[in-house]
């Protein structure tokens, strides 16, 4: 087992710092300054059982483990698994437990998660019940005696809503239960759910952590040894591993965290002061919109409010096809968080495996359409939703428009 934030002088340094520094000393072997692509199946032994760390690449590679330790450092945890992917990092947490466990999940939750829970984990016999996270009394009244795990996204896939993650740990505290933060949105570079209680936090890495759209990858964080030491069995049993050259690429993406993440919310913040702003606009879900029901608990739990906003358009289904087909940055894809801008509806993508009536319930209707807010000049972003926006309105009000481009709200 290896502890991956054994150097301890990166505890000390500033985030932006940890992020090019933490686990890439410079390769003792040659000097390099960029860690190395490891790119070997299998190691050469010194003797029976006697290695120099390393033995069978789906356990550990000197790559991989560059990587571990820079997000344990940056997540304030004291170790790291790098997985294939963001599902590979949620099926590492799940199989920790045993047919007839129960998780309690947050309802608003990407829709490939609520797929593997209930087609691919549910048939191995673990039970889920959704509940509104918003709530903690909620989450707390629907804890059993075979609940085992709290499962939160915050803030929310597409719906950006928050949970109160010290009140959810004291709740998963008192029932002696595991409780897992998907921090892919607000990276820790925004939010520290460690730090507030909970016990094993995961990312996507594909998305801001890599933060380049070119590499799909996943992660989990903790600082407990018993939890680290059944992930880590668990991962290296089902082989869920990345490969060196695709831990390389997200560890140079992840030396730039800070000053993207920085810029992303720069931008979603202007564009979510101009959609608020919009006449052919229902509603804007962003926490850092002082609108945003749950802005307090933003400013008390995170640093910053990121780089995603969600909105629903006037006239429904029809009206979001007419955005989504249009915008020209904007570009229509899934995934999120890299320096181009994506444009998205999630009822018909990223949440389809979620049943109409379920997404409908948790607010995900047809005219919802979510932003990956990139990082390009932000009078270019405004423009382009302004240009496809309902048309007729958007003239009526350009007024209006113009003079939201200085509203951005923190």
């Amino acid at each position: 087992m290896t502890r991956v934030s054994k150097n301890q002088k990166h505890k000390e340094l500033g985030f932006a710092t940890a992020a090019i520094h933490a686990g890439q000393e410079a390769d003792p072997t040659t000097g390099a300054l960029i860690t190395p692509i490891f790119q070997t199946a299998t190691f050469v032994l010194e003797e029976l059982g006697v290695n120099k760390g390393y033995q069978y690449a789906r356990t550990h590679n000197p790559t991989r483990a560059a990587l571990e330790q820079c997000l344990a450092s940056l997540e304030g945890a004291e170790f790291g698994l790098a997985t294939a992917s963001g599902l590979a990092a949620a099926s590492t947490v799940l199989n920790i437990l045993s047919q007839g466990d129960h998780v309690i999940c947050g309802e608003d939750v990407y829709g490939g998660v609520y797929r593997l829970f209930e087609q691919v984990y549910k048939r191995f016999g673990i039970e889920f019940t959704y509940v509104d996270a918003r709530d903690s009394e909620a989450v707390e009244a629907a804890v059993r005696d075979s609940t085992k795990l709290i499962w939160v996204e915050t803030p929310t896939n597409p719906l950006l809503r928050l949970a109160d993650l010290k009140k959810i740990a004291a709740i998963s505290a008192r029932y002696d239960l595991i409780f897992c933060v998907d921090n892919t949105f607000a990276t820790p570079c925004q939010q520290r759910p460690l730090a507030l209680g909970a016990d094993i936090v995961i990312h996507s890495t594909t998305k801001y952590i890599s933060g380049h759209s070119d590499v799909i990858g996943g992660a989990v964080l903790t600082s407990s040894e018993a939890l680290y030491e059944q992930l880590q069995f668990n991962q290296n049993a089902v082989g869920c591993v990345p490969g060196p050259f695709d831990c390389f690429l997200t560890l140079r993406g992840l030396k730039t965290l800070a000053v993207r993440v920085a810029a992303h919310e720069r931008n979603a913040s202007r564009v979510a002061a101009f959609l608020d702003k919009h006449p052919g606009v229902e509603a804007v879900y962003y926490p850092g919109l002082k609108s945003h029901p749950q802005h307090d608990l933003a400013c008390e739990q995170m640093t910053g409010f990121g780089g995603m906003v969600s909105f629903v358009v006037k006239g429904g289904l029809e009206a979001a096809r007419d955005v989504v087909s249009k915008t020209g940055i904007f570009q229509l894809a899934e995934s999120l968080g890299g320096v181009k801008s994506l444009i998205c509806h999630p009822a018909s993508m990223t949440h389809k495996p979620i049943p109409r009536e379920v997404r409908e319930h948790c607010g995900i209707v047809d005219g919802l359409i979510r932003l990956s807010v990139g990082i390009e000049s932000e009078e270019d972003l405004i423009a382009d939703l302004d240009a496809v926006l309902p048309r007729q309105i958007a003239r009526k009000k350009s007024g209006r428009v113009s003079a939201s481009l200085s509203g951005g709200e923190k």
